[in-house]
């Protein structure tokens, strides 16, 4: 292992130290950030747009290459470590972190890489279970590491598409592609409009003058989350079905109008009706917030973060006792611009936008009311819109 690293890494006073004893002269060293997502929610299997962005807390992941076919991997932070063979993939029982890298894996020898062995080690200062896709961002430091270390030459976009079945299909979680993409396209200071139908995206700037994203984290995930995820799945299909006996051009719910919910789905089901309400609402809601970023006026693009917890909350009904508590907390307070549940519900963070100066007062103000109210302690993360999955060496 090298004294100094900085001599022929770019940065390296921004690696965390753990990672230092792994690094060589030849090491592939990778960032790959997790990500929030500012509106659009529950919009993306129902083909129609998000709103997301990569943050400034990120997996740091370093790669070297072996001499025979083993896979080496070790999680700094768990203090764990799993072996198994390029040639042999083993997926591992006992710890699930693991499979976030040989699911790439796999799908790279699938995609007709050509991949040797390699010791991995990583670490990451993303929030575990806060929403944030800490595993997307593990994926994607994988992808981009090996891409880099055996000259694979795919684009970014592939390399995207195989993080996301690598979850689905190696991991078993039946993820949409927003977290990843995410993660590698990230721009600093932007929110990508991304299309969940075409995956055609557009940057939007999100201006930060003067205003901190916060998130609050509750600490809690109710179990109603994954069977409530498929139930409302389910729904969003039925209302379509229901449209389509009469409109065979509409796919999804993308395709929807208000006017179409009223005259083919209310007066067959108004429990599926109001489900399909906030969906159609939520697309035309993120069209309008784009336009909101482009002039700049961020008190009405806050505005719109509100209306979309009120529809998560009562007419898509994914939200819980907890995250309605933090935004009804700061829904009154001038300070905060605009607040919502984010991800997908029953748990997790809510996202603030807040005025500067006013941030730590309200973390303050806010973990007290929330141990009060609920009996739970409150962590708070103060996050920024950074650049998507880079090769730092």
């Amino acid at each position: 292992m090298q004294n100094s690293i900085a001599t022929f890494i770019p940065g390296a006073h921004t690696l965390p130290s753990s990672l230092r004893e792994f690094i060589t002269e030849k090491s592939v060293i990778v960032r790959s950030p997790g990500r929030i997502n500012l509106i659009g929610e529950h919009t993306d299997y129902n083909g129609g747009f998000v709103l997301p962005a990569a943050i400034n807390k990120a997996v740091y992941m370093v790669m070297n290459e072996r001499v025979d076919n083993g896979i080496h991997l070790h999680a700094i932070d768990l203090h764990e470590n799993y072996i198994t063979s390029v040639t042999d993939l083993q997926e591992s029982v006992e710890s699930s972190w693991p499979n976030y890298v040989l699911g790439v894996v796999d799908q790279f020898l699938k995609a007709g890489a050509v991949l040797k062995g390699f010791d991995m080690a990583f670490t990451a200062d993303i929030p575990i279970g806060a929403g944030l896709s800490s595993s997307a961002a593990v994926e994607c430091a994988t992808a981009k590491a090996l891409n880099e270390m055996f000259g694979v030459g795919f684009d970014t976009l592939t390399m995207v598409r195989l993080s996301q079945k690598a979850e689905n299909e190696y991991v078993g979680v039946q993820c949409g592609i927003m977290d990843q993409f995410a993660s590698m396209f990230g721009k600093k200071n932007h929110v990508i409009k991304l299309d969940c139908r075409s995956l055609e995206y557009d940057y939007e700037p999100f201006n930060m003058n003067g205003i901190k994203i916060v998130l609050f984290d509750t600490g809690v995930k109710h179990s109603l989350g994954s069977s409530e995820y498929n139930v409302r799945r389910q729904q969003c299909e039925k209302g379509v079905a229901l449209i389509q006996q009469h409109l065979s051009e509409v796919r999804s719910l993308r395709d929807a109008t208000p006017a179409m919910l009223d005259q083919y789905v209310l007066t067959e089901d108004v429990h599926v009706y109001i489900r399909c309400r906030y969906v159609v609402e939520e697309i035309q809601r993120l069209l309008a917030a784009c336009v909101d970023l482009e002039a700049n006026d961020m008190e009405a693009f806050g505005k719109k973060m509100y209306e979309t917890h009120f529809g998560l909350s009562k007419l898509y009904e994914v939200s819980c006792d907890e995250l309605d508590y933090l935004v009804e907390h700061v829904q009154h307070n001038p300070h905060v611009l605009g607040a919502r549940m984010m991800g997908g519900g029953f748990g997790g963070c809510t996202i603030n936008l807040v005025e500067e100066e006013a941030v730590n007062q309200l973390i303050e103000e806010t973990a007290t009311a929330y141990r009060n109210a609920m009996k739970l302690d409150l962590k708070a993360y103060v996050v920024s819109i950074e650049d998507g999955t880079s090769v730092l060496k």
